[in-house]
């Protein structure tokens, strides 16, 4: 009988907690740990500057990234994805990559309110300098315009916190 690994990713704004949660997750649970964040800038450093460039990058990223998850999920060992579920057009890739096996999946709901994300951001901009151009009040509120709350409808295994 085969044995597949959860796919575990996260949905909640900019500021949320997903990255430090993924990483607590990863730690727990002996889980591979894939960062959208890391990847980018280690493939594209220096190049994105702003939101139209991270969504460029991102959406070169995950087509090459589906394959490799899967097989990690396959051969059994589970896998934290920091990237953003925040949109159900974000939420469905991750259904392409555990929806045609039946993988294993739990999605996390952080749940938290504006002004905790954005105090949030701040300390960030102050502990990673590199993101000052990012992690601003303004791309917060260009970003949150889009977010979208996952629905019963989406039929995922959804834990809020």
């Amino acid at each position: 009988m085969i044995v597949f690994g959860t796919l575990i990713f996260f949905s909640g704004k900019m500021g949320a907690g997903k990255s430090k949660m993924s990483a607590e997750i990863a730690r727990e649970r002996g889980a591979v740990l894939i960062s959208e964040d890391e990847w980018l800038a280690n493939l594209f450093p220096g190049e994105i500057k702003d939101f139209s460039d991270y969504a460029r990058y991102s959406s070169r990223l995950k087509p090459l990234l589906k394959v490799h998850v899967e097989q990690i999920l396959i051969s059994g060992t589970s896998v934290v994805l920091d990237f953003p579920g925040n949109t159900k057009k974000q939420r469905a890739w991750f259904k392409e990559i555990y929806g045609p096996r039946g993988i294993p999946h739990q999605l996390y709901y952080l749940q938290v309110d504006d002004d905790v994300c954005l105090r949030r951001l701040q300390e960030r901009r102050k502990e990673q300098p590199e993101r000052a151009n990012f992690d601003t009040e303004e791309v917060f509120r260009e970003v949150t315009r889009y977010f979208e709350p996952s629905e019963e409808s989406e039929e995922f295994n959804v834990t809020v916190v």
